[in-house]
């Protein structure tokens, strides 16, 4: 979330003995493109099939990307491709789920649709309506269960998980919260200005005098957009500055409205029993720990099932480590099988 702030082989199931087409009664794997209509944008997107038995109803997930022009494999070409989405959906393959990610407003083949000759009416609760009616078209595929649907969502497709599963019916047996957007947006992008302005008065690029001037510029900026009015930039660095000024003008409905999400709050809307998975990772500077602190405690008092917070050594927003610089950490996909089997 929010990289820019910052500075992120679809695995089919292996038949050892016969292949799977022509083993009789057994559908290999294999993915299709699913349409599905939101507010009068036609959504495209990837359903993945594991190999299963004719006939079986599959256990599936609806895949949610993380903020910005995140497309269904979880990319923002040309600048990142992590593949983080795709990846996911390797990962729920080997636990035998169905997957659904798709192109979310403003990426891939789906675009801006209904919105393009007016972006600045997108909003954020239109991104929650594009993911209901993703969640509904996922629920109404011949090869899933629509009793034993699950939603995992990537950073501020967490948040957006979150709201939409106490809303959905059936409502899903599980959530999946990686990484996510836990706290109110403006507050999460205060934080982490305020943690790279204090990692460079460290480093001798301002005084902590400065240090204290640009961090209450940054809190002045954040009231200002919450009560509509200008934002004062004169103490602001540049990149924060240009940051601050593109919340205003044509992004202002849309930061206004996901602003507007205080994620706990969203947790009491829960089914009683839901389970849950909320990772967070040591070493990820976009969404440190700390920051689910509050979402934790709010699941626990909506009586969510296990198996709650994971935290994740050495961990970073994109679920990466060291040791996997390009693909999901193994302590993440440990988790995720975790979540998957309870």
């Amino acid at each position: 979330m929010f990289r820019h702030l910052a500075a992120g082989v679809v695995a089919l199931a292996v038949v050892t003995a016969t292949p799977a087409e022509a083993t009789p009664g057994l559908v290999r794997a294999a993915d299709r493109e699913v349409v599905f209509t939101a507010d009068g944008t036609t959504t495209y997107g990837t359903l993945h099939v594991p190999q299963h038995r004719a006939g079986q109803r599959l256990r599936a997930a609806l895949l949610l990307p993380g903020s910005g022009p995140t497309d269904r494999d979880g990319d923002q070409p040309p600048a990142s491709s992590p593949d983080t989405l795709a990846q996911l959906a390797d990962a729920l393959d080997k636990d035998g789920i169905a997957t659904l990610r798709f192109d979310k407003y403003g990426t891939g083949r789906t675009g801006l649709g209904a919105y393009q000759d007016h972006p600045e009416e997108l909003d954020y609760p239109a991104f929650v309506r594009q993911a209901r009616a993703a969640y509904e078209s996922l629920r109404d595929q011949p090869e899933t269960d629509p009793h034993a649907l699950l939603v995992v969502g990537h950073s501020e497709g967490a948040m957006t998980g979150l709201l939409l599963s106490g809303t959905v019916r059936p409502r899903p047996a599980g959530l999946a919260l990686l990484q996510p957007q836990a706290i109110r947006m403006l507050d999460l992008v205060a934080l982490q200005l305020k943690a790279q302005i204090a990692e460079a008065t460290r480093q001798g690029q301002f005084t902590p005098e400065q240090q204290r001037t640009v961090n209450a510029a940054i809190d002045a900026a954040v009231t200002s957009l919450r009560e509509r009015r200008p934002v004062d930039t004169t103490d602001l660095p540049s990149p924060i500055a240009q940051l601050f000024e593109a919340f205003q003008g044509p992004n202002a409905r849309f930061v206004e409205s996901d602003d507007a999400v205080y994620p706990p709050d969203t947790a009491a809307a829960l089914r009683p029993g839901t389970k849950v998975l909320l990772t967070c990772g040591t070493n990820d500077v976009q969404v440190p720990c700390d920051t689910t602190n509050a979402l934790k405690t709010a699941l626990r008092h909506a009586h969510a099932g296990g198996p709650g917070r994971v935290v994740l050594p050495g961990v970073d927003h994109l679920m990466h480590d060291t040791d996997h610089p390009s693909t999901l950490a193994l302590p993440v996909l440990d988790a995720l099988h975790r979540f998957a089997r309870s």
